[in-house]
């Protein structure tokens, strides 16, 4: 009968730790397109244009409710102008999408996968990511927080990274006070 008990001791203990160690095991949270929303805001000599993309797909990661990973699909055909009404918006909505900017009918799509996650925080971490606009593909650096459902993300893009050169002092001289500064930022808040 001892001879029986531990085989079944043992079964019952590897059993157990392996239901445990699942329960701690990655979780991929879909983001909540609907939900989620994040702006733009592009910068020029005379002033500023603002306006939304959509996620097209979007993951994070979690060991527990430690955040370890993500990754985000933009639909690019989505980006459009919310300072602007009637024709002057869809003027800037159409230049947005043209080869000028972002191609939008080669390149519908652009994408994050974070590449190192560190915490720096109770909710706050610091992401590392390949960000890739118009087939180009770039390391960023930025900042992001939990809570709960929630994340929030700040990051500054270089356009000219990604060959964005429409009105960028990097391409062209003498634009003055036509120039469009090369930096946009972009803030999520996304929901999962």
């Amino acid at each position: 009968m001892k001879n029986k008990i531990k085989p079944l001791a043992m079964t019952a203990i590897i059993a157990f730790s392996s239901v445990s160690y699942a329960a701690v095991g990655k979780d991929e949270k879909q983001v909540n397109i609907e939900a989620s929303k994040v702006v733009w805001k592009g910068y020029k000599v005379t002033g500023s244009h603002e306006g939304t993309i959509q996620v097209k797909e979007g993951e994070l990661e979690f060991e527990g409710d430690t955040l370890i990973g993500g990754s985000f699909i933009m639909d690019m055909t989505t980006i459009g102008s919310t300072d602007l009404q009637g024709d002057y918006k869809g003027k800037l909505d159409g230049h947005l999408k043209s080869d000028d900017f972002f191609g939008v009918e080669k390149y519908p799509t652009a994408s994050l996968v974070f590449t190192d996650v560190k915490a720096t925080g109770k909710n706050s971490y610091e992401i590392t990511g390949d960000i890739t606009i118009k087939g180009t593909t770039e390391t960023i650096t930025f900042d992001l927080s939990v809570y709960g459902s929630k994340a929030n993300a700040s990051l500054k893009i270089d356009r000219s990274k990604f060959d964005v050169r429409y009105g960028s002092t990097s391409f062209f001289d003498g634009l003055k006070d036509k120039a469009i500064y090369d930096e946009f930022d972009i803030v999520a808040d996304l929901e999962f």
